[in-house]
């Protein structure tokens, strides 16, 4: 029972990112509610209101049909002009700063719950178009379906004009890079706050019993407190190897335990483990690196040329290389002062390193993004640390920085701002 719900939650996560998701909703929302109105229209409620409120009763059933065949146009038409918007904001975003932002881009809520309203009053008009019958020389006019037809396509023109205005903020690179930077935020704060009183008694796990991933995918995330209650019930600690955010392969090691595990617990145990064929950032900070550090590198490329995007760019990953400064290198999950579950994640040097060695092989021939850099560690450097090595972490990476930055530039001008900022370094270090 555990597996099948642990199975409909990452379906469900699944699911809840594609762009489809929300407009499918709302299209049956719209359906099942024309299917309610024809109902209640043959239950006499525009009848009922012909006689108490003949104002909100269309009666004309040549009105009514011409009325709905324009609403049902109209919201044709501005939902193909809005999804070709969306086409046009996913194909800047990709070529102008990274293909990686896409997910992110694709899952925006609005967007899609915007469409999910057209879809939904498409279908609402084309049902109550359909249920009205002639009889006779005249027509059985659903008026009170027809008003309610009206006000759903004006919500949907007063949704066109509130898309139109969030499509062109959503373009815009400060505001793609804050939400990365939010999200990010929001995920290093929540486990900031889990390692609070960590009590750090894990036993050593080289010998324990390891167990295969049974399918491929990026490991996205799991379940904590399952794992917790398993490592209760069966007695036994467990490591899990695979960082988030790996790809990890079918066949690869994916959890040690301390105790031989059933085949069954295996199986129960593996259904707690998210893989994904994408990467998110509210499952995983470090994605949040890599997306601004390519934002930076691709601004700095010849075809886009965009200093500017890059200097904003390297304000936000300074702020979010300040908080992975308070967090340490290992997570566990733990449970009365015992620690049961060790986590592996992205070193502090590692992290750093992958993001110096992008920036320093792209950025180091421009001096301004070079002096931007320098002036990012020298503000890191004292900040607040978990661990004291995180700031000889940094030195090395300036240091490193300013070396490549010597082979490229060959002003005398930038080089003597090189000796400043190498002697700045020093003094703070």
């Amino acid at each position: 029972m555990k597996s099948l719900f642990n199975k409909i939650t990452a379906f469900y996560r699944t699911i809840k990112s594609k762009i489809a998701f929300y407009p499918t909703f709302f299209a049956l929302s719209g359906l099942l509610f024309a299917l309610l109105m024809m109902y209640l229209e043959r239950s006499g409620i525009s009848d009922y209101l012909v006689e108490h409120a003949p104002l909100l009763v269309v009666n004309s059933g040549d009105t009514a049909l011409t009325i709905l065949s324009a609403c049902i146009t109209g919201l044709i038409s501005m939902m193909v002009f809005s999804f070709s918007m969306v086409m046009v904001l996913l194909n800047q975003a990709a070529s102008d700063y990274s293909p990686r932002l896409l997910p992110g881009l694709i899952s925006d809520h609005r967007h899609q719950i915007i469409l999910g309203i057209y879809i939904s009053s498409i279908l609402y008009c084309i049902f109550i178009l359909f249920s009205i019958q002639p009889t006779g020389d005249k027509y059985q006019v659903p008026g009170f379906s027809v008003l309610l037809g009206i006000l759903l396509t004006v919500i949907s023109i007063y949704a066109f004009i509130y898309f139109i205005h969030n499509i062109s903020e959503t373009i815009q690179i400060t505001n793609i890079l804050e939400k990365i930077f939010l999200n990010a935020q929001k995920r290093l704060s929540f486990l900031l706050e889990q390692e609070k009183s960590m009590p750090r008694n894990f036993p050593v796990s080289d010998d324990w019993f390891e167990y295969r991933s049974k399918k491929s995918g990026y490991f996205q995330d799991f379940s904590r407190n399952d794992l917790l209650l398993f490592c209760k019930k069966n007695k036994t600690f467990l490591e899990v190897l695979p960082v988030k955010g790996t790809f990890v392969l079918k066949g690869l090691p994916v959890f040690r335990s301390k105790e031989k595990l059933s085949d069954e617990a295996v199986n129960g145990l593996l259904s707690n483990f998210h893989l994904s064929r994408k990467e998110l950032v509210t499952s995983n900070y470090v994605l949040a690196f890599k997306q601004i550090t390519e934002v930076i590198v691709k601004a700095m490329s010849p075809g886009i040329n965009d200093p500017g995007t890059a200097l904003n760019s390297i304000d936000y990953l300074s702020e979010l290389i300040r908080l992975r400064m308070l967090k340490s290198d290992e997570s566990f999950i733990s449970d009365s002062g015992q620690d049961y579950v060790r986590v592996r994640s992205v070193t502090f040097e590692e992290l750093l390193y992958q993001i110096n060695a992008s920036l320093r092989k792209y950025c180091s021939d421009d001096i301004v993004v070079v002096q931007k850099l320098a002036y990012m560690f020298l503000a890191l450097k004292v900040q607040v640390a978990f661990d004291p090595f995180y700031h000889q972490v940094l030195k090395k990476e300036a240091e490193i920085l300013l070396t490549e930055a010597r082979t490229n530039l060959r002003n005398e001008a930038d080089l003597d701002t090189l000796d400043i900022l190498a002697k700045k370094l020093d003094l703070q270090g």
